[in-house]
């Protein structure tokens, strides 16, 4: 239930709900995008960032929370380490174990390699399983993969790696097939077809989903999988540090048992990261829809070992993140609520933009509202946007919101909020990681060998902002397509001499530039720890 200083406004969107729902907002221009944007979207908040002194992307700008751990000392002294007794050997090391690791680990264990799977929580811990409203495909008839990339490569700016995002697209429909042949359940029609919607920034119905628990059920099916082929899966054991051999390939990594705190070594022949993003960074104090998990251990990894970073300047805030009640505050209001008809609309009831614009441009404008027009409505601990979900049911009928959104009505419900007859408070939240590590085609690193990366912990599939729906697809096609790679190129491997010298060489590197800190890293994860003056 909503408080009582809410009410005036919840009666002048309930009044002008016939009204709004008649209502087409005008897209905006290229130029009023731009515009809003420079102004209102985090991205743009030169205050914000800070330029990196050390690393293979100095000179370039990232979020001051992501420089202090890129820019930070290892967990471990290569003295710490004995390497010449390995407690694991594999051919394909895989660190993570959401969707792009599980797809990783499939792919390489099909084509015949040793595969092992470590991860700090436990598999399927990850922000797969929190993604909702569903994933892009240009498979129907008045669609293509042509399309697909356009409408792509508009929404990230026009920055994404063309390559990349052409493999992403073009993979598209062969991804879905593998998905719905491994057991995912997507919605249909009675006939069998597939059942499509739109999301932000899209030209064609080619978002697929399984009600509002999209992630959830690709999730399940690739954990099911993996542990179906009895791939090995190391629980509770975070990647502290990779391990390179004496050519400066990539043959392993330095783990730690997250319960004990026992240092391990693993050795293999080629090494995926499948690490994820960096939403509990808490970036510029934002909330958070990701997983506990998501504190950007990949590009510390990866940076300390040498590889580039691509665009780590931009991120995602998801326009719609719970505002109200503070017990979810941050969490995943999914596109798909959109999708199906609801509007966001400011404090006196009024429909202030298109609701399917890319997420950027959303997020944008549901800042300027709560700020400079001072249109936001309070909730106690800053302010929020109403999404107004009974539209919903206006336009498709009853039952459409437990049918199509199931998961969104029960959370909700928890708290006496029924989104078939309220509105719901929403202002962005940190969701995605747009850069990364910058990777080839094959998924491999662009100046390491051996070492792959693929989800969302890599860079410039999707430029400077991502569409709905694309990134459950980039965790399918680029997982696939790492484990395929990983696993040929293990059979060639002959790693060396195993060391851990670009440790002495990295805290060299900080000596010379000035930085003294004793911050070590990676994260692994966050501090909710109450900060009291005693």
């Amino acid at each position: 239930m909503y408080p009582d200083n809410l009410k005036k406004s919840l009666a002048a969107v309930e009044a002008a709900r016939e009204k709004n729902i008649a209502l087409e907002p005008e897209r905006m221009t290229a130029q009023q995008k731009e515009d809003l944007l420079s102004t209102y979207h985090p991205d743009y908040r030169k205050d914000e960032f800070v330029t990196l002194t050390v690393g293979p992307n100095k000179g370039e700008k990232v979020p001051t929370e992501l420089a202090e751990i890129l820019q930070a000392h290892s967990r471990i002294s290569s003295k710490d380490i004995n390497l010449e007794k390995p407690d694991y050997e594999t051919d394909v090391l895989i660190i993570g174990g959401g969707g792009a690791g599980a797809s990783a680990a499939i792919e390489a264990h099909k084509a015949g390699a040793d595969v092992m799977i470590v991860t700090k929580l436990r598999i399927g811990d990850a922000n797969t399983m929190m993604a909702e409203g569903g994933i892009q495909a240009a498979d129907k008839p008045n669609d293509s993969p042509a399309i697909h990339f356009v409408d792509a490569f508009g929404g990230g700016h026009f920055a994404a790696k063309r390559e990349l995002l052409s493999k992403l697209v073009c993979e598209a429909p062969e991804a879905i097939a593998w998905l719905s042949d491994l057991g995912v359940e997507f919605d249909k029609e009675a006939d069998g077809t597939m059942i499509t919607t739109h999301g932000g920034g899209t030209s064609r119905k080619r978002m697929h989903a399984a009600k509002d628990y999209s992630g959830a059920e690709i999730m399940r099916t690739l954990r099911d999988e993996v542990l179906n082929r009895q791939i090995p899966v190391i629980d509770f054991t975070a990647a502290i540090e990779l391990i390179l051999d004496t050519n400066g390939n990539t043959a392993g990594a330095v783990l730690m048992n997250m319960e004990t705190k026992e240092l391990l070594v693993a050795k293999a022949k080629t090494v995926i990261l499948a690490t994820g993003g960096a939403g509990r960074m808490h970036y510029q104090g934002f909330p958070t829809s990701n997983h506990y998990g998501a504190t950007a251990d990949g590009l510390v990894l990866g940076y300390r070992a040498g590889a580039k970073l691509l665009y780590a300047d931009t991120l995602q805030y998801h326009p719609t993140g719970v505002a109200y009640p503070e017990q979810i505050f941050g969490a995943l209001v999914t596109e798909k609520v959109r999708s199906l008809g609801a509007k966001l609309v400011n404090v006196n009831g009024e429909v202030f933009m298109h609701p399917l614009e890319t997420r950027d441009v959303a997020a944008a404008s549901i800042i300027r509202e709560c700020s400079d027009r001072n249109n936001g409505i309070d909730t106690g601990r800053g302010k929020g946007i109403w999404l107004d979900t009974p539209m919903i049911e206006a336009i498709g009928g009853e039952g459409t919101i437990e049918a199509r959104i199931p998961a969104m009505m029960r959370m909700f419900a928890k708290y006496g909020i029924d989104i078939r007859k309220e509105p719901i408070l929403v202002f962005p939240t940190l969701h995605y990681q747009n850069g990364g590590l910058d990777i080839t085609p094959d998924c491999m690193t662009t100046n390491i060998n051996n070492l792959f990366a693929a989800g969302e912990v890599v860079g410039g599939i999707h430029g400077r902002n991502r569409l709905m729906g694309n990134s459950l697809l980039d965790i399918i096609v680029f997982g696939r397509s790492a484990g395929q790679s990983a696993a040929k190129a293990a059979k060639e491997a002959k790693p060396g001499k195993l060391t851990l010298a670009h440790i002495e060489r990295f805290a060299q590197e900080l000596d010379s530039a000035g930085i003294f800190t004793d911050t070590v890293s990676p994260k692994l994860l966050p501090n909710y720890t109450r900060q009291e003056n005693i």
